[in-house]
Order: C-alpha cells, then structure tokens, then sequence
C-alpha cells in the first residue's frame, strides 16, 4: 500500500517550508522572508519512530492580488483535505491568530481529518506559552515547535505518527492484484478503464487532464478479482502550474507505489517520450511490474507503421528495460484490452516467482562460462554460487571473492541471462553482490 500522507498547510510566512525541511531533514524547500516564495509545492518522506510517512508542503504562486492570493490558499487546503490522511497545520507564535486562520480553521474543523497545530516560532519560554492561544482556532491539541532550530518537533513528530492510519500487518495485505494505469495527459487512460469496466466509472473527455483523482474500482477477469487504478495525467514539473495539477502528478505517483503493476499508456501517434521513460524508471526502481500499452492502434495507418517497427523503435529507446512487454491496444474499440489484462496478471506472477537454488546456479555457471567477469587488480573475480532472497520484486544474491569488483555492464548481463532461462518479463530483476566468508557454503 502507498506510504501515509500528511500535508503542511497554513497562511503564508509561517515557516511552512522550513517544517519541511525540518521533518524531512533536507533543504529542499526554498525559505525566504517574503510570502509565497514556495512556487512548487515539496513532496519528501519521513522516517520517525521506525513508521515511514510522505509529506507535501503546500506553498504556491504569489498571485497579482490579495483577493487571488486566499483563494489559492484556500484551494490547496481542499485538495489537501482530500488526498491527505493527517493535516499539520503551521501557525505563526509570534503573531497569533489572524483572520485568515479562523478561515482556514474552520475549513479543517468541518473534515473528519485529523488536524494537528504547529503553533512555529516558538523559540522560547514565553513564546511557547504564548502559543496556547491557538486552541482558540478549536483544532484541538497545540504544539509549540521552532522549525528553524528543531525545538519541540521530536513531541510534535510523536503525536503526528499517532494520528497517521494503522499500517497493514503482513497477514492484512490485499491478495488482489493492483494495476495502475498511468501516462501523460489525453492518452486514454479514463476511456480504457471504463472499457475494462464495461461501465462510465471516469469522467471522459477531449481536454487533457480531465482526470483529477485516482479511482480505485474492482473488476473480474480470468476469474480473479484486480484492483484497477485509474490515475490523472502526468505532466512535466514545469508544467505543474495548478494546485490541481500538482495534487494529480502527487496521486499518481502514490499510485505508482501502493500497485503490482503499473501500466504505461502511450498515444500511438508521439510514441514514447523521455518522460515516458522516467515513469518506466520511476516504477522500476520501486520494483514494480512494467507494461507497455500502445493505445489509439486504430487510428495508425498500418501500411506505414507495423506494431513490429513501433515496438522496435520502444525498445532502441529502452536499453534497460527490453524485458517489459509491449501491447497495441485500443481503448475505443476494445481491441487487445482483455489481453493487457491477461498480460498485466502474467507479470503479477512472475513478481512472485522463487527459481530453486539449484536451478540459479546451473544458469549462472552456463553464463559464467559464456563470458567471465574482468579480472580485480589481477586477480579472478570468481562467482561462487547464487540464491533468490525475495519476490516482489525478486531478489538474487550472488556471492563472490571481490563483490565491488563486478561491473554495472555484467550485472545486467547475468539478469539477461537469467531472464532468458526463467522469464520474469516486465519484473525489475535485482542482483545483489555480497563477499563468500570461508565458513560459508553453498545450499
């Protein structure tokens, strides 16, 4: 499942940014005097009291006139309200309470969200008693905090992982496969769930980005139950200018982590684009199943592109990533979606494939004798033996003489040679290299 999200809210110049960079122990947030200098709104992760939570910093434009300037405020509290699962909302202590908080508080009072105060600045004893006027806002409890210098925010942090959603014990997890769709703006992804769903279950439209949420349904196929996630368009950060745009980009890549499988859409007539490829790179990397959907197949003109010289064209773009399956689809219709399906639930499989001991290492002398790995300092690099450690994504330890020794090329060379003995098609494939101690031997 996606990690907990609690969003930082708050009117400006209150040290937003920099409670940010406190909880996340980075400077990624730009803090300045002047209100509204965060013009993109942060997403970073927290790790306290051995619970892992993501975090989003809700600055934004400075808009032309007051008037806009609230509005946009008031905006990011909403979308905040519905995609967080704690708010933390920031407080000045040395000025107390404005307008603008009683406004906002009272948003966060009617939302069955818990609300936790960070009346900030305080940085000192009177300031921390100062701040017990912010149970005024009726938000419930304060904690006196000074971001700048970390005073306050270990209590603060410790009632902020109280107040986060139980985590799933391992027994509790969903056994139905998750499918994320995902893909720029305008590929089809609302138009191919609901032809998946056989009902109008996502807002469909010509304007790119119509999509604002990530809708979860249920449907049957093959007789199983899948979860399909439904997910709003990305876009380049550059072009995340809206609120809205950005809690959208948030929700997909939330997506992204709580799936199986993510299902890269692409629009048959661009093909596929560089960000594309970091979707690929960033589903990977937090191993999750890859599939590759050409949609709007029907419009291509087939005399002059064959799905054989498009796939050709993914794949020379795809150097790393030649094990994820590629589909021509059409969302319009219907043309392949059940076999996306059948092909999305094979990669599920394969996520949680053990390939027995005996097996791996009969593959991994055949590779070894095909080609060796380059000598350390002089000396043989010798592959001893290797195991599986983990599914989902699978796991490989190899142990080895000289682990630092292997290059990043014959790393990829030994996960080809193991994806043509044992398949794991579209399923990030890790090696792990770790030194053979004398006492060890091989299972």
């Amino acid at each position: 499942m996606a990690e907990a999200l609690a969003a930082i809210v708050g009117r400006p110049n209150v040290g937003k940014s920099t409670l940010f960079n406190r909880l996340t122990e980075t400077r990624a947030a730009i803090v300045h005097d002047m209100p509204g200098v965060t013009r993109d709104r942060l997403f970073g992760s927290v790790e306290w009291c051995g619970r892992t939570f993501s975090v989003v910093d809700t600055g934004g434009l400075v808009p032309r006139s007051a008037e806009r300037f609230e509005r946009a405020i008031r905006e990011q509290v909403v979308l905040a309200l519905e995609d967080a699962d704690v708010v933390l909302y920031v407080a000045d202590a040395t000025v107390g309470i404005t307008d603008l908080d009683q406004e906002i508080a009272a948003m966060l009072r009617g939302s069955a969200k818990p609300v936790l105060v960070a009346a900030n600045k305080a940085d000192n004893a009177a300031r921390r008693l100062e701040a017990v006027e912010f149970y005024g806002l009726g938000l419930g409890e304060v904690y006196p905090v000074s971001a700048i210098n970390g005073m306050g925010t270990g209590e603060f942090l410790d009632a902020v992982v109280a107040a986060l959603p139980r985590e799933m014990a391992d027994g509790e997890a969903d056994p139905r496969a998750r499918i994320a769709l995902v893909g720029r703006p305008n590929v089809g992804k609302s138009l191919l769930s609901n032809a998946l769903l056989g009902q109008q279950r996502s807002v469909v439209t010509d304007i790119a980005g119509t999509t604002r949420d990530a809708v979860d349904s249920v449907l049957s196929h093959a007789g199983q139950e899948i979860v399909l996630v439904d997910t709003a368009g990305l876009r380049k950060r550059a072009r995340v200018t809206e609120n809205v745009e950005f809690y959208a980009t948030l929700r997909t890549r939330r997506a992204i982590e709580a799936c199986d499988v993510a299902v890269l859409l692409l629009d048959a007539a661009p093909g596929l684009e560089a960000q594309d490829i970091r979707v690929l790179k960033d589903a990977e990397e937090r191993g999750k199943g890859l599939v590759i959907a050409v949609n709007k197949w029907d419009l291509v003109a087939k005399e002059t592109n064959t799905a054989r010289d498009v796939e050709r064209d993914i794949r020379g773009r795809l150097k790393t990533l030649e094990h994820v399956p590629v589909v021509f689809v059409s969302a319009k219709t219907g043309q392949r979606i059940r076999r996306l399906l059948d092909i999305a639930l094979r990669v599920v499989a394969e996520r949680s494939r053990r390939i027995g001991t005996a097996r791996l290492n009969a593959a991994l002398e055949e590779a070894v004798a095909a080609h060796h790995p380059a000598t350390h300092r002089g000396r043989f690099v010798q592959l001893k033996y290797a195991t599986q450690v983990g599914v989902s994504p699978p796991v490989v330890a190899i142990f080895c003489n000289h682990p630092q020794a292997v290059t990043e090329s014959y790393a990829r060379y030994l996960a080809n040679r193991f994806r043509e003995a044992f398949g794991f098609s579209g399923v990030p494939l890790k090696l792990v290299f770790r030194r053979k101690s004398k006492r060890e031997t091989a299972p």
